[in-house]
């Protein structure tokens, strides 16, 4: 075994460890988010996947801002959260929530976006073969990631449209081990939905 296939190997297997913490809601996820990145980022560098190298730089910072709100909740008010959000964060640890349409609506927008600055920054300055694909799910993870850290539900229908095109994306890229753990992914934002439905009914 050569040592970028181990590299992708290691990679998936922090991705599992990743999405187990994430279906159960376990706020351990936010350390798999910090390994997982620094694999990450040699792979798709090395395959020209510039956009999701990219996003990966995100992902490092997210992950604290994330650990912080599920484990401390944040005790700011926010004029955009729900009376809801607002008595659990009160409470000190953050509950699964709806995400409003309000909120749904900035993230739609934001994510359009998002997709168009980094399909122009691709198609611009890189060699990317990719574009489209590249950034649309870069663009969607970095809306998609934001909702995981402030625990709404919908952010699994996010991550759903994710994996399914980042599953295609990586096959074409001749990515196997990514490619069989996207697919993975995708069957489990299915499960991890009705989880988090079933955890927030129950109060967590």
């Amino acid at each position: 075994m050569d040592f970028s296939t181990f590299r992708e190997l290691l990679g998936f297997c922090v991705g599992i460890l990743y999405l187990w913490w994430e279906y159960h809601a376990d706020a351990k996820v936010w350390l798999a988010s910090v390994v997982m990145p620094m694999i990450s980022m040699w792979i798709y560098f090395s395959k020209g996947l510039y956009a999701d190298f990219a996003i990966n730089i995100y992902y490092l910072v997210i992950a604290i801002y994330g650990f912080a709100v599920w484990t401390r909740g944040g005790k700011k008010k926010n004029k955009d959260e729900s009376e809801e959000e607002r008595e659990n964060n009160e409470k000190g640890t953050r509950k699964i929530t709806h995400v409003g349409v309000k909120v749904a609506s900035l993230c739609a927008v934001s994510a359009l976006l998002i997709w168009y600055v980094i399909w122009w920054i691709l198609v611009s300055f890189t060699d990317s073969t990719v574009p489209v694909a590249d950034s649309f799910t870069t663009a969607l993870s970095i809306v998609g990631l934001w909702m995981m850290a402030r625990k709404y539900v919908e952010q699994w229908l996010v991550w759903l449209v994710v994996d399914v095109v980042c599953s295609a994306l990586y096959l074409y890229k001749e990515l196997p081990f990514y490619c069989a753990l996207y697919a993975i992914y995708t069957v489990v934002a299915l499960l991890g939905y009705r989880k988090w439905l079933r955890l927030m009914k129950s109060g967590i």
